[in-house]
């Protein structure tokens, strides 16, 4: 992709450097601003807190677009709707999924309702962790954090204790959690991208669960995220190839990831996370509107196995926002 000369593209972010996950974050737009340089943008960082003024001052500026990489603000992803919804407000056009998809997508719970009303599969759940299966395995996660805060084997157990650990997780992380129906089997992440008009799914990634210490579950929890020295992270690398390996199933995980970016109205780019259990029916886990990208995460490995450099992801990534606007304009 050519190098574009454009006007001022800012990135926003509201992350600290309390959490690996922020401080990925914060990673994350050192690495998209520099992108945005090479494509003949210019930008600054910009980080947001909790009275927003930033904003209000940055449409003086009058910015070409906004490159949006707020997920949380203090910790809370539940405040992570209002800058798109602010940036609206303001007339001010920015990257990824507009409000109402974040809205849609922020609780995991609602998220799981949504897909059921669309019949798409997604494991059973219970909110107050009664109710399930109790022969079952379940996992119990919290319901408005997509950074997998706090989950790690112990999250995952029988039914029958699901109650009394959604209470006690919850008073813990100070966050709510949920207990969901355990899926044996193989995960896989599918990205995303809109380009010219219309989405692509990228290369399909498999989490490979090699190194994990003999009857744990086989789950990506927040060391396999984000904590580089852990054996969960070395654990849990990822492959492709799943496309001339089983073509079947791709076009089917291919199917629904799609089917997920038009249940919510995605746009720009997002993440489409699978189970696929013992007997090869998937399930739908999570559905992530503004997904990490580092340039050592899993969207921008699947761009590149797309043939798209980190700057060429970003740069498709501005542009087709920048051509979105022309087509509404």
């Amino acid at each position: 992709m050519a190098a574009m000369t454009g006007g001022f593209v800012p990135v926003l972010h509201a992350a600290t450097h309390d959490r690996p996950d922020e401080i990925d974050t914060l990673t994350a737009a050192g690495a998209v601003a520099g992108a945005l340089r090479a494509q003949g943008h210019a930008t600054e960082i910009i980080g947001l807190d909790l009275d927003f003024r930033a904003l209000e001052a940055l449409k003086l500026r009058r910015p070409l677009l906004v490159f949006n990489l707020v997920d949380a603000v203090r910790g809370d992803g539940r405040l992570a709707p209002m800058v798109p919804a602010l940036l609206d407000q303001l007339g001010l056009a920015y990257t990824g999924a507009p409000t109402s998809a974040w809205l849609a997508t922020l609780s995991k719970i609602a998220t799981k309702q949504a897909l059921v009303a669309r019949g798409l599969p997604t494991p059973p759940w219970s909110e107050d962790g009664s109710g399930l299966d109790r022969r079952a395995k379940v996992i119990v996660k919290p319901i408005w954090e997509h950074g997998s805060l706090g989950l790690d084997e112990s999250s995952v157990m029988r039914s029958a204790a699901a109650a009394q650990a959604v209470k006690e997780r919850t008073l813990r992380w100070k966050t709510e959690h949920f207990a969901e129906t355990y899926v044996e089997g193989r995960e896989f992440n599918l990205a995303l991208m809109e380009r010219c008009g219309a989405v692509d799914v990228l290369p399909i990634a498999e989490i490979v669960f090699e190194g994990l210490a003999a009857g744990d579950p086989r789950i990506v929890g927040y060391d396999a995220k984000w904590t580089p020295e852990s054996l969960a992270y070395v654990g849990t690398p990822r492959r492709f190839g799943l496309e001339a390996e089983a073509p079947e199933l791709a076009a089917r995980l291919n199917e629904l990831a799609r089917a997920c970016w038009t249940c919510f109205g995605l746009a720009g780019y997002a993440r489409v996370d699978f189970r696929v259990d013992e007997v090869g029916a998937p399930w739908i886990l999570e559905v992530n509107v503004n997904p990490c990208l580092s340039p050592d995460a899993g969207f921008a490995a699947a761009a590149l196995q797309a043939g798209l450099s980190y700057e060429a992801m970003i740069g498709g990534v501005v542009e087709n926002s920048l051509g979105g606007l022309k087509a509404t304009a």
